[in-house]
This record gives structure tokens, sequence and C-alpha cells, in this order.
């Protein structure tokens, strides 16, 4: 393990400042990439912000743009990313230089407007003045992005309490765990010498009347600290962050837990992930045999396809594929805005033989915050899929293709599944 290690960091370096391109190049081929990204920074979303301001009795700043879109440092930060990006699939041959034609990038936006704003900045960054299209679904439901809202995706309520009930164990214990962060957050967010029950109050398992299970208490404790993450990301003064209480990175940090375990509870339950992610994994699947051991003409034939969407989606697929990541900074599973996990196909040029590498990439907490450039001084952060019968190669970790493949397409409810319409130009 420890020789593992060294070779990850030693690997990890390499990957960040570039030098292993020209090695690349010469014994690898990158063919494909699919991607699945968050969207950047935005204010709470209206349900957010209504629940957030019930709990603690006040008021929460007013952002530059309306509740749950994206903002226009949130697009700045983006375009950093982006551009990151498009430089280093250009250094490894994935592309030429200038325009992709439109075969080379197929983008698809989940409909809200951050989403698709996001997705403009990251193209913006990646191929600027080139007018790659986004695409994206007419109405406010995409299958792919949103399945809670399909038929075919609906959870059984009684499944999905024990479901829950199982992942919670012991509620009780785990909110005296988790009580440095709910200090912390209670102190940041509550009126000066204000009793703020909310904080004191048990930690329920609830079941709305459409079946939908939550914990009370720490459903809304979550939301308070994406929310003053996002604030933090977003640069607003200081007295606007936490109501002046907060004026470290690591005072955010300190608070991330509490989203950790919220997804714990929710998205990463696996009856919930299988249910609703399978859709997304599936077109992964598919999309990454596209060209190699599938030929289907409803697919984008694309070097580059990306999936701009949700945490909520990221987080259902890492479940599924049994990934789980913790960024410097950052808690276990965090997935900061514009975070996005990757899936490359690569080819080794001499065997003729493909693999799979995967990993999940973000900016860190300060590095969204002041805008700063994406560059070997300021790489991504970075961590890998790690399995047992993958290999260390100078591209990074690799993994074999047939068999990472038909591990995740066993991991897909095949029942929760109807047919995906790719617009195309």
């Amino acid at each position: 393990m420890k020789h593992l290690l060294f070779a990850l960091t030693a690997l990890l370096a390499l990957w960040l400042n570039g030098s292993f391109a020209a090695d690349a190049t010469d014994d690898w081929q990158l063919e494909k990439v699919v991607e699945i990204s968050r969207h950047g920074v935005r204010p709470p979303t209206p349900g957010q912000r209504k629940e957030i301001e019930a709990a603690t009795q006040r008021a929460w700043p007013r952002w530059s743009t309306a509740d749950g879109e994206l903002t226009g440092h949130g697009y700045s930060a983006v375009v950093n990313k982006g551009r990151a990006e498009g430089d280093r699939y250009r250094q490894l041959g994935l592309f030429p230089a200038g325009c992709p034609d439109a075969q080379a990038v197929y983008v698809r936006a989940s409909p809200l407007q951050r989403t698709r704003a996001t997705a403009q900045a990251l193209m913006d960054g990646a191929f600027p003045g080139c007018g790659v299209k986004i695409h994206h679904v007419d109405g406010d439901v995409d299958p792919l992005f949103q399945t809670e809202k399909l038929a075919m995706a609906q959870l059984d309520p009684q499944r999905e309490l024990a479901a829950v009930t199982r992942a919670a164990g012991d509620l009780a214990g785990l909110q005296r765990r988790l009580q440095p962060a709910v200090q912390l957050l209670k102190a940041s967010v509550c009126r000066p010498a204000a009793d703020c029950p909310f904080f004191n109050r048990p930690w329920q398992l609830k079941q709305t009347r459409s079946g939908n299970v939550y914990v009370q208490g720490l459903s809304a404790m979550a939301s308070m600290a994406e929310t003053l993450r996002l604030a933090w990301n977003e640069n607003l003064p200081l007295s606007e962050v936490a109501f002046g209480q907060i004026t470290r990175s690591a005072q955010i940090s300190a608070m991330l837990p509490l989203i950790t375990a919220n997804y714990d509870l929710s998205n990463d339950v696996p009856y919930i992930a299988r249910r609703r992610g399978s859709m997304l994994l599936n077109a992964v699947v598919e999309n990454l045999r596209q060209g190699v051991d599938a030929n289907d003409p409803t697919l984008p034939d694309t070097r580059w396809l990306l999936l701009v969407a949700h945490d909520t989606n990221i987080a259902m697929l890492r479940t599924l594929i049994g990934f789980s990541w913790q960024l410097p900074g950052y808690a276990r599973g965090n997935i900061p805005p514009g975070g996005s996990l990757v899936f490359e196909r690569w080819r080794e040029r001499r065997s003729g033989k493909r693999f799979i590498r995967l990993y999940f990439q973000a900016q860190d907490l300060d590095a969204i915050r002041r805008l700063q450039p994406v560059d070997a001084q300021h790489p991504l952060l970075h961590q890998p899929w790690l399995q047992k019968n993958c290999r260390i190669a100078s591209v990074g970790v690799l993994c074999p293709y047939e068999s990472t493949l038909s591990r995740m397409r066993s991991h897909i409810d095949i029942q929760a599944q109807q047919p995906i319409n790719y617009p195309f130009p």
C-alpha cells in the first residue's frame, strides 16, 4: 500500500503539471471523455431559503442574482476550469488547435438556468469564441437528471423508509458525533444571545405525504452549510457570509461533514441511487462503448460528452460505482460547485487494449473565492478511482475496459430506464 500511495503521488504530480503529455501521446491515446459536472456558484434555491430562514428565524442575505441561478462570479470560476480542461485535452491530442468541429464535443445541460449557464461557461473557457452549442430539453424535466419526476423511477415509500432507517442506524449517536460542526454552525447563523432552539432538537426521520424520507434537523443544517460554502465561494463581503461570523475557509470546511451526513441518508442510499441514478449511469456506459463495441446512431459520436447537472446526480453515480473521495479542505464525498466526475477512455498504442480512467476533480474553496486561474501552481484538486484490478500507467490509474464497464452495468436498474433523445444541430 505504501508503494502504491507513493506511485500515485508521483503520478498525480505529473498529471497536474502536464509533464506526462509527451509520453501519453507516444504510448497512449486518449479516445473519449464523458464528464458529469456540477453547476457553479449560486445563491440558495427558493426552497433552501425558506428552510434555513425558518430554522434560524432571520432573513439571510440576498445575492446579485435570483435564488438558485448561476452568478457572474460563479460563471468566471467555471470559465477558469473549462480553460484548463480545454488546454489539457489539446495537449493530449484529443482536439487540434482552434475550434472543434460539430462531432468533437457534445454538451447537454440540465434545463435549469444555473446548469445551462455553467455549460456555457465551461465551453467559453475551453473553446473561447467558438460558439459550441449547449443542448437542453424543453421544459423543466430531463430524464437524465430529473428522474425523481418520472414514473419509472419512483420509489416505494416503505422500501425507501426502510433503506434510510438502516443507513441512519443510531441517529442520536450521529447527532452527538457531529456536535462540533453543529455548534460552529449555530454560532455562525443564530442571532447573538438567541436561544435558537432548532439546533437543540433531536434529529428524526420524517416522511412527506409523497413518501420522500428526510432527516428533520440535519436536512436544514446541511442546507445552511451549503449556503455558507457558496457564499464564501462567491466572495461575498464577510459581513454577508454567516452574518460576519466566518472569516476563514477552514471554518467552512469544519461544517461540511453535515452535508456528507445528509447525503449518506439520501442520495447516497443504494436503493435511492439505483432507482434514480441508473438512467445517467447507463448513459455514461453506453457513450463510453460508442465506437468500440457499440455503434448506436441515436448517441452523439463525440470525443468529449459533457453533461452539466447537479450534485445530487453525481452523488447517485458515485454510490452506484462505489467511488468515495476526499479532497483537501473538503469533507468526505463533498461535491464543490463546478466539480466533476470524469470518465476517460484510453487506448494503449502498442497492444491496442483499452482502459477506463475515472477521477473526481474540483477547485479548492479559496481558489473559487479568488477566481484563481488553474495552472501548474494552482492545479485542480483530483482523486482517482482505485480498484484492485487497475494498473498504474504514466497517464494515471487505468482500469480494464470490459470488466470496468461490465461492473458498472451490473449496478444499473433496467426497470428504471427509458429512451434518451440527443438533439443534434
